[in-house]
């Protein structure tokens, strides 16, 4: 049995939490050990070890621009030796075979595969533009030798990072994201109570979803301005923000709050909090939003709306712009333009049978493009051959 040691940066359940939990668990049941290294506890601890999958608490040594001030840099040796400590404790029964950082963010994968003499795999699920230390440090470890392979999540992505010339290209894979849908699609009268009693809409209500961390990039300030107009002109379409502000940027959602107050849309917005089940959430919308202002590495919220048979609206750059097709499962518009962004929720509003065709297309694209299966195919052929 190979023994594989994932590290991520988080024990959530947004897109890069989810991609994990979907491969390790079709790991375990293929054969292959999956050791996952998380920095605290959270829904992606509890789900692993429900599932009987080994789960270690250790310092992931996340990246990021505080990791550079004197006193963290003066505490990183001291972080390093702990969780090398705790790890090798944890694992001390067992022969690692490959180290599998799913994340640009964390160290302490390629730091222990060092160490131990380990083939070391980092998957790329980040575009990073600033700060500009941060980027420069992601394209300096990427490049190194210890790196037996580099997986992009998108074109984009790999595009993104290969501007380093560095970068060994026949070490360098993309493989799309891969999802399956968990749960049978919901009834329509189950469809009708969850419309009114979690989104306080009507039945016959046609609801708009923006489902995602609400920060400042995702882009629900100009989903909002969009659709300030359309509110005015049709009181039957309301609109739906679902997921919570990561923890210490509460203030984007305060900011919203607040904007949602100002141009009086209480009657037509609601924000929800994060939610464990997110099919419910898509079976019973009617519109799917990805409006991000930066690019997407990927964008696995579109595949999880196409699954459910939703049109896409998306900004076309980065990953989405190899998601969504434009006119065939859903709409792109420029990244940031509010006209063409309301222009586009106009279209499908207006036109039923267009959101059902799209939405159709759009999960014909989902089961042959981005499947669970393919995506766990090829990450297993990569593992075993590195």
């Amino acid at each position: 049995m190979k023994n594989i040691l994932f590290i991520h940066q988080s024990a959530e359940l947004y897109g890069s939490d989810k991609t994990l939990l979907l491969l390790v668990t079709q790991f375990k049941n293929k054969g292959i050990n999956p050791i996952i290294v998380l920095p605290n506890e959270g829904p992606l601890y509890f789900i692993l070890r429900e599932k009987n999958i080994n789960v270690i608490i250790a310092p992931v040594l996340k990246i990021s621009r505080k990791m550079f001030g004197l006193k963290n840099m003066l505490s990183l040796p001291f972080q390093i030796r702990s969780s090398i400590k705790i790890i090798s404790k944890a694992t001390n029964h067992l022969k690692i075979d490959l180290v599998y950082s799913n994340t640009l963010a964390v160290l302490i994968g390629l730091v222990y595969a060092r160490k131990k003499n380990i083939k070391h795999i980092w998957h790329v699920h980040e575009i990073i533009e600033n700060p500009k230390i941060v980027k420069t440090v992601f394209l300096n470890l990427i490049a190194l030798k210890i790196n037996s392979k580099i997986i992009y999540n998108s074109n984009a992505t790999q595009v993104f990072w290969k501007k380093n010339k560095k970068i060994d290209n026949n070490r360098s894979v993309v493989v799309w994201n891969g999802l399956a849908k968990e749960k049978e699609t919901l009834s329509p009268i189950s469809i009708n109570e969850l419309k009114q009693n979690l989104f306080n809409v009507n039945a016959s209500d046609i609801v708009i979803a923006l489902v995602g961390r609400i920060n400042k990039w995702k882009g629900q300030q100009l989903l909002l301005e969009a659709f300030k107009n359309i509110s005015k002109n049709n009181t039957s379409v309301k609109l739906i923000f679902v997921g919570s502000a990561p923890p210490n940027q509460e203030m984007y959602l305060d900011n919203l709050n607040n904007q949602i107050k100002i141009d009086k849309l209480h009657q037509y917005v609601r924000i929800i909090p994060f939610q464990n089940d997110i099919w419910a959430i898509w079976d019973s919308v009617d519109i799917a939003v990805v409006p991000s202002t930066e690019p997407e590495p990927f964008g696995l919220v579109a595949v999880e709306a196409m699954l459910c048979h939703k049109p896409v609206i998306a900004a076309k750059h980065g990953g989405l712009a190899e998601i969504v097709l434009h006119n065939e499962t859903g709409l792109l518009f420029e990244p940031g333009n509010v006209s063409m962004l309301e222009s586009s929720l106009n279209k499908l509003i207006e036109d039923k049978k267009l959101r059902e065709l799209m939405g159709k297309h759009g999960y014909e694209r989902a089961i042959n493009e981005f499947s669970l299966e393919r995506y766990v195919d090829e990450i297993e052929t990569i593992c075993l051959n590195a």
